[in-house]
């Protein structure tokens, strides 16, 4: 699927290279460039080997407005669909859009786990289960190298929360990583992956980047991977001890430790050559496979490289695919011939949240909000809005028909337009390479410009947003000219994750055109940052004058749809969540309107659990994580029926926050322990869940008729009892029924399989149960524990429907 394998030709050739290299340049290759790109060695035929972030999209080398991307649901959203081959299509078009922008590698999948709910890049995980984590990661991994482009799996090995990233040292019992953590890195270093990304954080004393033996030992050796080992960005501090511990590349070329003290070190005897000569024979191994070198034949050619699939039909596949419809009270789907009138509300549906805040944003194309999915799929329906209740501590970046046009320019210091683009929204940020043909030394400011014509008079708040030195003119008139500086060692958090929002009351008046003018100065040498939002907020009531409109309107409508989520300032990377908690008083609009509206229906826009008070008073909650650019229009799809929602949930949703096994993401005095030892997520629950794990609804019945254990694995027959095609996901789940032995949890997931079914078919499926299953991690080996054995095959983990015991 994915071989690791090269031919004898390729080792050849790697060899040869090698010996014509001299000790500096072989040095050079293992630091990064710039910020994205390895040095070519034109002399044998090397070309600069490209990486770029995902997970959802590509944005390449540079972020910038004339270079949109492509965004996809979130990581938890594709393993909400509990589907190995949809996660392989979204690889597959990650790949192809790899390919268009010259991207050789694309720093996806995160497979870490969702230890804790509060854990800030919890939506870029997939799972708070190995083997489902593992087996979603497999399929996006072959999707991409399928087409030639490198995965590059991370984040290597216990990065689960964010709070002191770039210092906490994670204390971890040896049998819970093995067990836990690094199954998902195992299985998918098995198959082959080309790069592998080693985390910022610290195991049991020893930084992830300088682990010799959790890269060198385990990973090199036991496990045999041939690929390259990548620190993630700035996190390699050290020069011998990241030599040594197994690192191959630092990245990026900012403060990077390597370079001239690394080769002071191998002359030195402090690195051996050796090791050097491993590393670049790594490298060139990686950008054979990936077809940056000349010498040899890529792994993948050409003509088996997949063009013209349907980027945008995908995203609206996964995004329909992965919705977990987790409650329903018989309102879905809705009947659109019936419906007379829709209310929608939330600030959340006109403005919708479709990825997770952090350095993997990416600039789509275009966005379908949920207000304008239903809209164009009702279009004999009166639909209204109402915001009701706005939890976005920030002003949305200007856009819509009252800014027209906006436009993003850089200029020289003497005010020469360098570049100029046309954006959607006024939101401007670089992380990389400025656009092409412009001189980083000539780039002097960074602006947006728009001509703002209020639809309404009154006060508009409108918002410089950004770190740097700003000017912010409205109307002529200078109301902002400040800098704001980074602090710390992490431009990154400071740039791009927390930002200051500066505010200004404007009073216009409709039709009234007003000049607006938003500049970053470009500090000399940090081109590479840049991140700049004009913000628009129109005039609105107070809270109560909202929530009490919302309910009036709900009170009128045949169906209230109301969109609640978290948003960028509580759920990023950069930081962990101090709640689960709705921020705002999105919890009051939906018991409100739900109280004036017996079918309300709550679509929760987040990309982990949130809490949901409300819960029992609504009708139906469907969960839609982030759901990337075609948001609205697959929400469309699965309201009405047109498609059914396909998720189940890949980790535990609580009732309370006290119920959680795991909460706590934060370090004391540097160290974060591990204390649950094997026990997370379902694992480790003692109290009853909200939602349970592989817990999802659909718009169909089925019967387990039956379920037998042969040849190693569990044979499960399900048959459709409804009145509509479908599709359910069999969980297999295996557990003790011997008393005694090691700690294990009542049952873990063993396996699965989607299958669907016409009204009336009956489907079997196969699911292996292999050695691994039934065994732990002891005494410095794999132990199959005797004794008896539970196998259930379940809709959820809580919700076995068949049962069969083995004996081992």
């Amino acid at each position: 699927m994915m071989s690791g394998v090269v031919d004898t030709t390729h080792r050849a050739a790697i060899e040869s290279a090698l010996a014509t290299l001299d000790l500096e340049t072989k040095v050079r290759l293992l630091t990064g460039q710039d910020y994205w790109r390895l040095p070519a060695v034109p002399e044998i035929g090397l070309a600069n080997l490209t990486m770029s972030d995902g997970p959802i999209g590509v944005r390449g080398v540079r972020w910038s407005p004339d270079h949109p991307s492509i965004a996809l649901p979130s990581p938890t959203a594709l393993a909400a669909t509990w589907d190995p081959a949809l996660s392989l299509l979204a690889g597959r078009v990650l790949g192809q859009e790899c390919r268009a922008r010259g991207i050789h590698i694309l720093l996806a999948p995160t497979v870490n786990l969702h230890r804790s709910p509060l854990a800030g890049r919890h939506f870029e995980c997939y799972s708070e289960d190995p083997l489902l984590t593992a087996e979603i990661g497999l399929g996006y991994v072959a999707g991409l190298q399928q087409q030639g482009v490198g995965a590059q799996v991370k984040h290597y090995v216990a990065n689960d929360s964010e709070t002191e990233r770039f210092t906490v040292d994670v204390r971890v019992s040896e049998r819970a990583l093995r067990e836990l953590y690094l199954v998902p890195f195992e299985r998918i270093v098995a198959a082959g992956v080309w790069s592998l990304m080693a985390a910022y954080n610290g195991v049991n004393g020893a930084p992830m980047t300088e682990q010799d033996d959790l890269v060198n030992g385990l990973l090199k050796g036991e496990w045999g991977f041939d690929g390259a080992v990548v620190s993630d960005w700035t996190a390699a501090r050290t020069t011998v001890p990241t030599a040594n511990g197994g690192l191959d590349v630092v990245m990026p070329a900012f403060a990077a430790p390597w370079g001239d003290k690394l080769l002071a070190a191998v002359r030195a005897g402090d690195v051996a050559e050796e090791l050097i000569d491993d590393k670049v024979r790594r490298i060139l191994l990686l950008a054979g496979r990936v077809g940056a070198w000349d010498r040899v034949a890529p792994a993948v050619p050409d003509s088996e490289v997949t063009t013209g699939l349907d980027l945008d039909g995908a995203a609206r596949e996964i995004a329909t695919r992965s919705f977990v419809l987790a409650r329903n009270a018989d309102v879905l789907p809705l009947d659109a011939g019936a419906l007379r009138r829709v209310a929608v509300f939330g600030a959340l549906a006109d403005d919708a949240r479709i990825q997770g805040g952090g350095s993997a944003r990416v600039l789509p194309r275009h966005i379908i909000s949920p207000l304008a999915g239903l809209t164009a799929a009702l279009p004999d329906t009166e639909v209204v809005y109402a915001v009701g209740a706005d939890p976005r501590p920030e002003l949305a970046a200007a856009t819509g028909l009252e800014w027209t046009p906006v436009t993003t320019t850089l200029r020289d210091a003497a005010g020469t337009a360098l570049y100029e683009s046309s954006i959607d929204a006024a939101d401007v940020r670089w992380m990389g390479e400025l656009p092409d043909g412009v001189d980083p030394a000539a780039a002097a400011t960074v602006e947006i410009s728009a001509t703002f014509t209020p639809s309404v008079t009154g006060t508009h708040q409108l918002a410089a947003n950004g770190f740097g030195d700003l000017v912010f003119q409205v109307g002529g008139e200078t109301l902002l000219d400040e800098p704001v500086y980074w602090t710390g060692d992490d431009p990154l958090t400071t740039a791009f994750l927390t930002p200051v929002e500066r505010r200004f009351p404007i009073e216009a008046v409709a039709g009234k055109p007003v000049e607006v003018v938003l500049t970053h100065r470009i500090y000399p040498g940090r081109h590479g940052f840049v991140t700049l939002t004009l913000g628009h907020g129109r005039p609105v009531a107070d809270d109560e004058t909202l929530l009490a409109e919302a309910a009036r309107v709900a009170a009128e409508a045949d169906v209230a749809v109301v969109v609640v989520g978290t948003t960028e300032e509580v759920e990023s990377e950069g930081f962990d969540r101090t709640t689960l908690a709705l921020p705002g008083r999105q919890d009051e609009l939906v018991a409100r309107v739900a109280a004036a509206n017996p079918r309300t229906v709550v679509v929760v826009n987040a990309g982990s659990p949130v809490l949901m008070p409300w819960v029992d008073d609504v009708a139906a909650v469907l969960l839609t994580w982030f759901p990337g650019q075609e948001a609205g229009a697959a929400l469309a799809d699965v309201l009405l029926g047109v498609a059914e929602p396909g998720g189940r949930l890949p980790t535990t949703w609580p009732r309370a926050m006290a119920d959680l096994p795991v909460l706590s993401t934060t370090p004391t005095d540097g160290t974060l322990t591990y204390a649950e030892d094997v026990l997370i997520g379902y694992r480790g629950w003692t109290a009853e869940p909200l939602f349970p794990f592989g817990h999802g609804l659909g718009y169909t019945t089925w019967s387990w008729d039956s379920l037998t254990v042969e040849d190693g694995s569990a044979v499960v027959t399900v048959r459709n009892t409804g009145a509509r095609a479908g599709r359910e996901v069999v969980q297999v789940y295996v557990g003790p029924t011997t008393a005694g032995g090691p700690v294990r949890p009542a049952r873990w997931l063993a396996g699965f399989a989607g299958v669907t079914a016409e009204p009336g078919e009956a489907v079997t499926v196969r699911i292996p149960l292999p050695e691994r299953t039934f065994q732990v991690w002891a005494d410095g080996g794999w132990q199959t524990v005797p004794g008896g054995y539970r196998v259930e095959a379940a809709a959820s983990v809580t919700d076995p429907k068949l049962t069969a015991t083995v004996d081992l």
